[in-house]
């Protein structure tokens, strides 16, 4: 690298903000300028002089590409990137990276999905609560708790991601299926006994559905009112991915006329969700606020991911992981 070149983070301070962007900007020891911010809009001479903008979950509208003249590159300190206006960096040929080869989260997300699984089926949030109150609720709760063994897990996304909570579904004695753009390898569904079916097949057939997929035009929503109704009414539904998937409206609808068993949701549309949320107020709900991605562990191989590629870019190397 002949010379500094000016890098901004951009971390969101729903998920660290200052405090978290000093300790990625720590990972530049001399090798970049690096201005911390909690917005885009924060800093305008700082967005103005970027080279590299690292954003985790910090929104990058066209306007802020317009205001940026010199930008080269944007890393996403993330899986997703629908939160980056892909439009305008395309139009500015700049390309936008993720960590997805890093597998910096893939642990941590196949964790929390089965945490809301399990919460689910063993109803835990009711049982504590019950409890708490003075009220011994066993015979209330007995006659809706389940087992994972034996039961179908319909995996919408067998990416990296998808793949290890398919791992862990295989040790809990878990039937899969799953859908998505594309086949895995014959040697990954042969590993994981795995079945690829269309998405309504997945949606009508199994008992656990877990969504793993990003969010793009095409698959916002991807579980409306329509496709829920497919499920059966003893069915759960898990998201760790981007809330926009389902139709938040749709899903409080099932759950409040009895249509699903449940659902465990870690993320949102938008983030925090407003405190008029229905989901919020939701029976048979297990709800955590997107913390699938972000254990100590997870966080510093998420902030070394994001690092390591812009370095690399900074030394000539093609950036990794690159989705505009």
């Amino acid at each position: 690298m002949s010379e500094l070149k000016n890098v901004l983070a951009v971390v969101s301070p729903h998920v660290g903000g200052r405090a978290a962007g000093a300790a990625l900007a720590g990972l530049f020891p001399g090798r970049a300028r690096v201005t911390v911010v909690e917005t885009a809009d924060e800093d305008p001479t700082a967005l103005r002089e970027a080279h590299v903008v690292i954003t985790g979950l910090g929104p990058l509208t066209a306007a802020h590409f317009a205001a940026a003249p010199v930008l080269e590159l944007v890393q996403c300190a993330s899986h997703g990137y629908d939160y980056v206006d892909l439009d305008a960096a395309r139009a500015r040929s700049i390309p936008v990276c993720t960590i997805g080869s890093s597998t910096a989260e893939r642990q941590n997300v196949a964790e929390q999905t089965f945490a809301l699984m399990l919460a689910l089926a063993k109803r835990l949030v009711p049982a504590h609560t019950a409890l708490t109150e003075g009220d011994w609720a066993l015979p209330r709760l007995q006659s809706s708790i389940t087992e994972l063994s034996g039961k179908t897990l319909g995996i919408v996304g067998l990416g990296t991601i998808g793949t290890e909570v398919a791992l862990r579904a295989v040790a809990f004695g878990m039937r899969i299926v799953y859908s998505g753009p594309e086949a895995a390898a014959p040697e990954t569904e042969a590993r994981l006994g795995a079945r690829r079916v269309e998405l309504e097949e997945l949606l009508r057939t199994s008992d656990y559905v877990t969504l793993h997929a990003p969010l793009t035009d095409a698959t916002r929503h991807l579980l409306d009112a329509g496709r829920l109704a497919l499920l059966k009414p003893t069915a759960f539904v898990v998201n760790t991915a981007r809330g926009a998937l389902i139709d938040q409206e749709a899903l409080a609808d099932a759950l409040e006329a009895g249509r699903l068993a449940g659902a465990g949701l870690d993320v949102f549309d938008p983030e925090p969700p407003p405190a008029s949320l229905r989901l919020l107020r939701a029976p048979h709900v297990v709800l955590s606020p997107h913390v699938a991605g972000v254990t100590r562990e997870t966080l510093v191989r998420i902030a070394l991911a994001a690092v390591q590629n812009v370095l690399e870019y900074f030394e000539g190397e093609p950036p990794r992981d690159v989705v505009s």
